[in-house]
């Protein structure tokens, strides 16, 4: 399986950035449409398979690395109750268990507020 994104240990993003102090390897997957919740990026992470979870967990299990799964959540309506929360199934637990991973979830939430803005 490919990397979307990978750095290695010293390199750098740009000449003026600081260094990486550690190697990254990254797999990115999108939402297949607007408006679509973390749990359809599911099957996605799924169909890595199990071999794949198998050799994360023993990087993992190694101490050379660490796995994550980073979900990232964009909130736009406050009052719709399907845009918030995140659920996680026990299949996709379960791989998670296999590859070592831990989740790291970053939720964001945009909206308008009533109060006007003061300007300096």
């Amino acid at each position: 399986m490919c990397a979307d994104e990978s750095y290695a240990l010293g390199s750098r993003k740009h000449l003026q950035a600081r260094p990486y102090g550690h190697t990254g390897w990254k797999r990115h997957a999108m939402a297949p449409e607007p408006g679509a919740r973390p749990e359809d990026l599911e099957p996605i992470v799924l169909s890595w398979g199990e071999r794949f979870a198998r050799a994360l967990g023993a990087l993992a299990g190694s101490g050379d690395a660490e796995v994550s799964l980073v979900l990232v959540q964009s909130v736009e309506d406050l009052d719709d109750e399907m845009s918030k929360g995140i659920v996680l199934s026990a299949g996709l637990v379960a791989w998670l268990a296999t590859a070592r991973a831990y989740v790291d979830i970053d939720q964001y939430i945009f909206h308008e507020c009533d109060e006007p803005t003061t300007e300096m």
